[in-house]
């Protein structure tokens, strides 16, 4: 995108909008998302810090310069990863909190709980120093749990911070010394837990705020910025030359954007799931057609219907790749047996599966990967028939260029004299031997060889009968024989369908297997990386009950304790889980 465009629009006295076109740019993007919102106050410059980070300069998200907020709704700025080639870095500016001119000040909560729902990073930016005028300007936050559910059987949400974002708080004009009392110096981030620091007699506006942050962002960093230029170089922002801004303020521009593009993760939604464009325009859709129709956005609902489309998608990419391989194959078809098909129908599966599995996720009972699988044995069926159907049309067309000289013999009735029911013999067993000598014939040749001598049989016959030089009873010694003959090549056909027939079961047992290994081994890449998750929200929680403790909150100690219990006991089923796996039949 050359320019930002406004996502979600937040029109005078209307519901949220979703801006169509916006809306499909995400749509075309494939590639994972790194999702940065920032939120705040109006007029504390989120967008000139947008800008920065998307090393524009001043240029892109509009900055404005008076004391009415600038931005409507929420913006997007879709960019190239500066630093994974495989990434897009999506850029979500929102309008500013609070301004008192809004029509429709309800859906500064909205916006805000949007802004947490769609990002893999939230800023909030505000403007002096963390103090008790700011937090009370946080009560969004205090919101947002009355805004988002995990669950839709949930009354209360639970478990909101495995879902939410990764929490910078940026703060701007800085005039403090990072430091304590005693001068000793401090980092930024020790300054925002200290300032998050609760205590027992302080007021609920205060304490809330605080509690809140702690207990649903668990992962945060803070940055202090001073003021870029003098008051009155700060309404012409945009035309200013890095040379005439702050050296403090670019250097710490410079380590916000660095840990940005370093440090911001991928989107992702439950179970690890990486989300792309794709899926993050489904996420917008869900989420905002919820608050339309004057519901509380669900987490688990929305990554359900994700898990729909994709599944679906997934399947259909898998048929896809299969077909597209299997088109490269049909020059070689006919195969000369059946197990030369198999295996790169097995090629052709494998590579599906991979498909599929790289893009399926939340396959409840494997539902999706079953019908999948029962395509690609329809899809097995239909390559057996082609290549049955090659092998038969070529053999035909060998046979009957081999056999042009006997019908053209029996047409001049070469055979009705004395001896001609032998010499016919004689041609027709040559026909045989030339055409066991043909190449390319495929898995088909004996069906096709005993076939095309049934459908010649009568005209032997009337050969037979016609010869002179034979007795009754020799015709009929003859007639014998040639059944004999017919019976034999009907079993040797027979074995050779049993022998295909078990050669095909087992491909089937070995497409469960397949399905199965490529099944384990993503559930396991899915079980580690939920592990991983749920361990880290465990250390977490139990750095957050030590310092409960230390602040003498023992209620919430004990409260936070269940907590920890439960996340114990999901990690010790995920640790028990390893190598189980659903059946797939």
């Amino acid at each position: 995108m050359e320019a930002p465009m406004c996502l979600i629009e937040n029109s005078p006295g209307q519901p949220l909008q979703i801006n169509a076109q916006a809306l499909g740019i995400l749509q075309r993007i494939h590639q994972p998302v790194v999702v940065v919102a920032i939120v705040g106050l109006y007029r504390t410059g989120k967008s000139y810090l947008m800008n920065r980070l998307a090393g524009r300069g001043t240029r892109g998200f509009s900055l404005g310069a008076t004391v009415q907020a600038n931005t409507k709704g929420i913006w997007m700025w879709c960019l190239p990863h500066p630093l994974r080639a495989d990434h897009v870095l999506v850029l979500l500016d929102t309008e500013g909190l609070g301004d008192v001119e809004k029509s429709n000040t309800d859906n500064d909560s909205w916006i805000f709980a949007l802004s947490v729902l769609l990002s893999s990073t939230f800023v909030y930016n505000s403007m002096g120093t963390i103090n008790h005028y700011a937090l009370e300007q946080m009560h969004f936050v205090t919101e947002l749990s009355q805004h988002i559910k995990m669950k839709a059987s949930d009354k209360e949400s639970h478990d909101l911070a495995s879902a939410f974002p990764a929490f910078v708080w940026t703060v701007r004009d800085f005039t403090l010394q990072l430091c304590l009392e005693d001068g000793t110096p401090i980092t930024e981030d020790q300054y925002l837990e200290r300032a998050l620091e609760r205590r027992p007699e302080a007021p609920e506006s205060q304490d809330l705020p605080k509690r809140c942050i702690r207990e649903l962002f668990p992962w945060r960093k803070c940055f202090v910025f001073d003021r870029p230029a003098s008051r009155q170089d700060l309404q012409r922002l945009e035309e200013l030359p890095e040379s005439q801004l702050s050296q403090e303020f670019l250097e710490q521009a410079h380590r916000f954007c660095r840990h940005i593009q370093e440090s911001a993760k991928a989107k992702t939604i439950q179970g690890g799931r990486l989300v792309n464009g794709t899926l993050l325009a489904s996420l917008v859709e869900s989420y905002v057609g919820a608050i339309r129709n004057k519901e509380v956005p669900c987490i688990e609902n929305a990554v359900l219907a994700l898990a729909q489309l994709e599944n679906v998608a997934a399947v259909r990419e898998a048929v896809q790749r299969y077909d597209k391989m299997e088109e490269l194959m049909r020059p070689m078809l006919p195969t000369e047996d059946v197990a030369s098909l198999l295996v790169a129908h097995s090629c052709c599966e494998e590579e599906a599966l991979r498909v599929f599995m790289g893009r399926a996720f939340r396959d409840e009972g494997q539902h999706f990967q079953k019908q999948l699988a029962d395509q690609l044995q329809a899809k097995l069926g239909e390559l057996c028939r082609r290549n049955e159907g090659a092998s038969l049309d070529r053999c035909q067309a060998v046979l009957m260029e081999l056999y042009q000289e006997v019908e053209d013999n029996i047409v001049r009735g070469h055979y009705l004299q004395p001896g001609g029911y032998q010499r016919f013999l004689r041609d027709r067993q040559s026909v045989v031997e030339w055409f066991h000598q043909a190449e390319d014939k495929g898995l088909m040749a004996a069906k096709a060889l005993q076939d095309f001598l049934a459908s010649k049989e009568e005209a032997a016959q009337s050969i037979l009968q016609a010869d002179q030089t034979l007795q009754e009873k020799e015709k009929e010694l003859e007639v014998e024989k040639a059944r004999a003959e017919a019976a034999q090549r009907e079993a040797q056909l027979q074995r050779e369908m049993q022998e295909r027939a078990e050669q095909m079961a087992r491909e089937k047992e070995r497409s469960f297997e397949e399905h199965k290994k490529q099944l384990m081994a993503k559930m396991e890449q899915e079980r580690r990386t939920l592990l991983a998750e749920q361990e880290r929200l465990l250390q977490q929680r139990l750095q957050e009950q030590r310092r409960l403790q230390e602040e003498g909150f023992h209620r919430e100690v004990s409260r936070l304790q269940g907590e920890i219990q439960g996340l114990r006991h999901q990690i010790q089923n995920q640790r028990s889980c390893r190598g189980k796996i659903c059946t797939i039949s």
